[in-house]
């Protein structure tokens, strides 16, 4: 087992100097270790397509741990086309089988992988059970499952990939950062149609080809938002949501929330939703506008004076939105992003760890309609934790939809 520091043996060949740059993969064979030694196992594996984050997020720790000397002759770039990997740790050496969908093998390569540790993993490594046990995500698949068994393994489920993604490395900031600013780009352009809009008949409306007014739609203005993120470099993924009262009509006065979670060209999605509401006549608007707003600042200050769980931000954030005196329906949430949408940390009470990147959501209903306001928040950690938590790319929240083409990244 390791502590994570680089072997002085022949295992000191595995530590090229781009490693801090990419996934956690000190971090992964940190946790991995500490799994392994507590719970008595033989190895650590995962299996799957390159569609699944852990196999992808498992693969890229290897490569980044892996030099030309090692004895592995495997291309270990997912977008070669290899879509099967199974990928094994088992305390000291890692060991990867793949397949090209173009290239089908004979066997499995979870089979492979199976023969590989049977033949490097003492069947005695066990105080207790009579075959060694090997360590897997919840989610293997079941025939991976069974190529082990059939080579005497025993599993048990494990959370440490989990645990190790939850922490962002400065390159896995970078990328989410960079969805991020494509989704700010795509509300952006979303910002420009309803900016361009006049009011007639009570609905919001744009000159057409023939210079007659059209009637702007949800549908017309998720598709310019996502035009935006487009040209930004992101790929909306159909994430991109329109919300507004009634039939889809936009009117003024009423609240539109854009909702956004593009994934860069890494995988890495981004968070962000917004409120405006073109020709806002104040009132009860303006007041939950600054509960939302408020809570967002409790929320970074919490979190930049150190750790703490899920419900226990989620709880803060609805607690600061109701002392402005809102007693309808409040749905708060804090989850982490990566290579998912929303992963660890998820459940209540998991803690929002030094290094996360975490989407911060809040809603609040308004008479037939709702405010809502989503960020991603760069948690501090490393080596100096004490700089404050950071909103990632964060436009604007003001209610203006002309704020969001003029204002820069908001620190709040």
């Amino acid at each position: 087992m390791t502590d994570g520091t680089p072997r002085a043996d022949a295992d000191s060949r595995r530590t090229p100097p781009s490693r801090e740059n990419d996934v956690g993969a000190d971090a992964l064979e940190s946790i991995l270790d500490d799994r392994l030694e507590s719970r008595n196992a033989a190895a650590f594996v995962h299996a799957g397509t390159d569609r699944d984050p852990g196999v992808r997020y498992s693969v890229a720790a290897l490569a980044s741990i892996e030099d030309d000397d090692h004895d592995h002759d495997h291309d270990h770039d997912p977008a070669r086309g290899r879509s099967t990997y199974a990928i094994g740790y088992d305390g000291e050496e890692w060991h990867l089988e793949s397949e090209r969908p173009s290239a089908p093998s004979d066997r499995h390569p979870a089979a492979r992988l199976a023969d590989a540790l049977a033949a490097v993993v003492d069947p005695n490594v066990n105080v207790g059970p009579a075959e060694p046990t090997v360590l897997t995500p919840a989610s293997i698949p079941h025939d991976a499952a069974l190529y082990l068994e059939q080579r005497g393994f025993g599993l048990a489920s494990t959370d440490a990939l989990e645990r190790a993604r939850a922490k962002k490395t400065d390159a896995e900031r970078a990328r989410i950062e960079r969805a991020q600013r494509a989704a700010r780009a795509g509300l952006h352009r979303g910002a420009e149609l309803l900016a361009a809009t006049t009011v007639e008949d009570d609905r919001l409306v744009l000159e057409g080809e023939d210079e007659s007014p059209e009637p702007l739609t949800d549908d017309r203005l998720r598709t310019a938002v996502d035009e935006g993120i487009t040209a930004a470099g992101g790929f909306p993924v159909g994430n991109t949501t329109i919300s507004v009262p009634g039939d889809g009509r936009l009117r003024p006065g009423e609240p539109i929330v854009v909702a956004v979670a593009p994934r860069d060209p890494d995988g890495y999605y981004g968070a962000l939703a917004r409120t405006v509401v073109v020709d806002s006549d104040g009132g009860r608007e303006r007041r939950t506008h600054v509960a939302l707003t408020q809570a967002f600042g409790s929320t970074r200050a919490m979190l930049t004076a150190g750790p703490e769980t899920v419900a226990a931000v989620e709880g803060d954030l609805e607690a600061e939105i109701r002392a402005f005196g809102e007693d309808g329906a409040v749905e708060t949430r804090a989850t982490g992003v990566g290579l998912e949408p929303a992963e660890r940390p998820l459940a209540p009470g998991t803690e929002i760890e030094p290094g996360a990147v975490v989407r911060i959501d809040a809603a609040v209903e308004v008479g037939d309609g709702r405010l809502r306001i989503a960020d991603l928040l760069a948690v501090p950690g490393g080596e100096d934790e004490t700089e404050p938590a950071e909103w990632l790319a964060a436009p604007s929240r003001s209610l203006e939809p002309t704020a969001l083409l003029e204002s820069p990244e908001r620190e709040f």
